[in-house]
């Protein structure tokens, strides 16, 4: 679980042993042979000592947890993004948003979302996952479907409150669950793949708005914005219900039909290897223990900067700009899919590598200094057209820094299972209670679609977001040294690897 490179064997040792004096020489030559991993090592897990039941477990876990969290994500960032969408497909001009209303319904989802983050971190220690995460998601569905029938500004402001609200539970929680499965080795994998059904979501939601625009837009009386809520909300039913029969909880407390007594057994003892300890009751002693560490401020700080470091989820200025040039409503939903596209590969990518080389730290840095560079040019502005697409496209590449950056969360917290959960939930709420406000300053639906303060004040955060990752980088490294980290994910050669012999 350390941040030191991986010591899972890429080359392991082939000895033969020897009962006579005539075989040492050849004994020596062969215990300098190598036999070479597979090349799809260096992509997915590769662990030689890992028994078979082991590797089918892990898959039934990649199956159904991980497909089910990347699905409720999916409905989630589908959702977040149809307000966008819809914001330039006549929304804007329906519910007269001529102001910064935009920017006043993105702040209420915001207000809710951050009020119930961590109430709903501390519930998550006593509820069963498999009912707290599908009731709330049924909510925000019902929810999305009332957004259609909104009349006014007013009316949307108050039902994305109660949206923020029922959201908020979902991402920590995800990744509460998650670390409460997965191994160092496996989970930032895991992690960014379920963040890049964000991506995923963002692309559908614009060819989803330009299909409906173009087929449904006043059909039934209801307005091409409206049915792409419609539409969501009919997507997001069955996978709410889904996940009450899906999610398999903690492995102290799983009941999932697809994991037997055998698996059960195994999460366990696989958790309680690398020093992920289960939950244990939420008393004023672990209060005190959570806020006497370093970890709940540094990375607090980090999540808030992250967070913060661009606008808010309902303002695009790539759409901005691309109206603001006159482009119609099917090419403004459907060219910035193509950022969502280089933000899943990347995410996918920057997470394979991230768990190969075991430096969050540094792959994170990656994607700070490609996010930086893009508004930096955008900061600029007066650029080439080409250059400025170029910055648009690549504005993304920012974003697989949060995904990461909760996986290095669930790490430098794996010890402890009530810290590991509160300072998710604190890192989300506060991120989100500095984004119900800043975006409002720094970028007001007014200023589209230049943004000149908000490329600048997104250029000044990349370089405080590159500081406080070293920081954090430097004293979980004097932990480890210190011995206050657990890293058993790391075998050496010849320990869970094992040494082959004839």
């Amino acid at each position: 679980m350390s941040e030191q490179p991986s010591t899972y064997p890429k080359e392991v040792l082939v000895h033969e042993s020897s009962s006579d004096g005539a075989g040492s020489s050849r004994q020596e030559i062969e215990q300098n042979e190598k036999l070479k991993a597979p090349w799809w090592s260096y992509i997915w897990d590769y662990e030689p000592g890992r028994s078979h039941e082991e590797r089918v477990f892990i898959q039934k876990l990649d199956v159904f947890l991980v497909t089910m969290l990347s699905f409720g994500y999916f409905i989630k960032n589908l959702d977040q993004t149809n307000i966008s969408n819809a914001f330039v497909s006549g929304m804007k001009e329906d519910l007269a948003m001529n102001g910064n209303q935009i920017n006043l319904v993105d702040t209420a989802w915001t207000v809710g979302y951050v009020v119930g983050q961590i109430p709903s971190q501390i519930v998550l220690t006593k509820v069963r996952p498999s009912i707290w995460v599908p009731s709330c998601e049924l909510v925000w569905t019902i929810l999305t479907f009332c957004l259609a029938a909104a009349k006014t500004s007013n009316h949307a402001i108050a039902i994305r409150f109660f949206v923020g609200l029922a959201e908020s539970i979902f991402y920590p929680a995800a990744h509460t669950i998650l670390g409460s499965w997965y191994k160092p080795s496996e989970l930032g994998k895991r992690a960014c793949i379920f963040h890049a059904s964000s991506a995923a979501a963002s692309m559908f939601s614009g060819y989803l708005q330009a299909g409906v625009y173009r087929g449904l837009n006043g059909v039934n009386g209801f307005a091409g914005w409206q049915w792409l809520f419609i539409m969501d909300g009919i997507i997001s039913l069955p996978i709410c219900i889904a996940g009450f029969f899906i999610l398999p909880d903690l492995p102290e407390n799983t009941r999932a039909f697809y994991l037997n007594e055998n698996d059960r057994t195994m999460a366990r003892e696989r958790m309680n290897k690398v020093g992920r300890a289960p939950r244990t009751r939420l008393g004023r002693s672990a209060i005190k223990r959570i806020f006497g560490r370093w970890h709940v401020y540094l990375l607090t700080i980090l999540y808030i900067i992250f967070i913060n470091i661009g606008p808010s989820s309902s303002v695009n200025p790539f759409s901005l700009w691309l109206k603001a040039k006159g482009e119609s409503v099917e090419r403004i939903n459907i060219v910035p899919t193509a950022s969502y596209a280089i933000q899943l590969v990347l995410t996918v990518a920057f997470a394979i590598l991230s768990d190969a080389i075991r430096r969050r730290a540094t792959v994170m840095s990656i994607s700070t200094f490609l996010g930086g560079f893009s508004v930096l040019l955008l900061a600029i502005w007066n650029i080439p057209d080409g250059l400025k697409w170029f910055a648009f496209l690549i504005q993304k590449a920012s974003v697989p820094y949060g995904p990461l950056s909760m996986s290095w969360a669930n790490e430098i917290c794996g010890s402890d299972a009530e810290e590991r959960a509160i300072v998710i939930g604190i890192m989300n709420a506060m991120g989100y209670a500095f984004n119900a406000w800043v975006p409002l300053l720094t970028y007001p639906q007014v200023d589209s679609p230049m943004f000149r303060k908000g490329f600048i004040f997104s250029t000044v955060a990349f370089g405080a977001q590159a500081i406080i990752t070293a920081v954090v980088a430097f004293m979980y490294k004097r932990d480890q040294r210190k011995g206050k980290v657990h890293s058993n994910d790391a075998p050496e050669i010849g320990d869970e690897a094992g040494v082959i012999a004839p």
